[in-house]
């Protein structure tokens, strides 16, 4: 039996949606030309919490006969993680693409106020950025990821937002895991201008290869 690929964008509080992140970056496309079954669903636009996040798109994971390949994208692994953690029976590989940081004081602060300014609530925002190495999830946890296969896909260049520390971190908590060719996230000009060889080719060989 194929597995199929869930795809969890990136993004939190109405900041981004599942086309503007797969579709329309080509990345869905790509995968599917490779014969990939694609699941791509939005993540909740105003979650009160990532038990909300979780709760939705687990309904849509159970469904599957399995096995699922998970790829995690931004503050979307976050939500990756949790759903390879609540359904360890069925998923078999997780893949965390330009893993947001979580445990800058900096950056978690520049995210709060995007999100307040955006209309989340001060005390959901708080609890949306709690956490360790991944907001939403205690380091201890990872620890349990060492059961599947696991990869980390870093943001070449690094930027505030996903930086290279968290890469390394998630290495060295999650036994096992092993780092693959990183590239831009898929929203930004610069992964749309491509590169040489483009961006896009790039990263769905990359995630058919992890997948597959």
């Amino acid at each position: 039996m194929s597995a199929t690929v869930l795809l969890v964008h990136g993004g939190l509080w109405e900041a981004m949606d599942a086309d503007a992140f797969w579709g329309t970056t080509g990345i869905t496309g790509g995968l599917t030309s490779y014969g990939l079954e694609v699941l791509a669903p939005d993540r909740p636009r105003q979650p009160s919490g990532w038990y909300v996040e979780v709760e939705v798109l687990g309904e849509q994971l159970a469904k599957q006969p399995g096995p699922v390949r998970i790829v995690g994208a931004s503050n979307g692994c976050t939500v990756a993680v949790l759903l390879a953690l609540r359904f360890p029976d069925l998923v078999d590989r997780l893949l965390l693409a330009w893993p947001a940081t979580g445990d800058d004081a900096a950056a978690n602060e520049r995210a709060r106020v995007s999100l307040v300014d955006r209309g989340c609530p001060p005390d959901a925002a708080v609890g949306l950025l709690a956490g360790g190495i991944l907001r939403g999830v205690r380091d201890d946890e990872l620890t349990a990821l060492e059961r599947i296969r696991v990869a980390v896909l870093p943001s070449v260049p690094e930027n505030p937002s996903h930086q290279r520390k968290t890469v390394d971190a998630l290495l060295r908590s999650i036994r096992g895991s092993r780092e693959l060719a990183g590239c831009p996230e898929p929203p930004t000009p610069t992964f749309r201008n491509g590169g040489s060889p483009p961006y896009l080719d790039q990263l769905v060989r990359t995630i058919v290869e992890f997948v597959n």
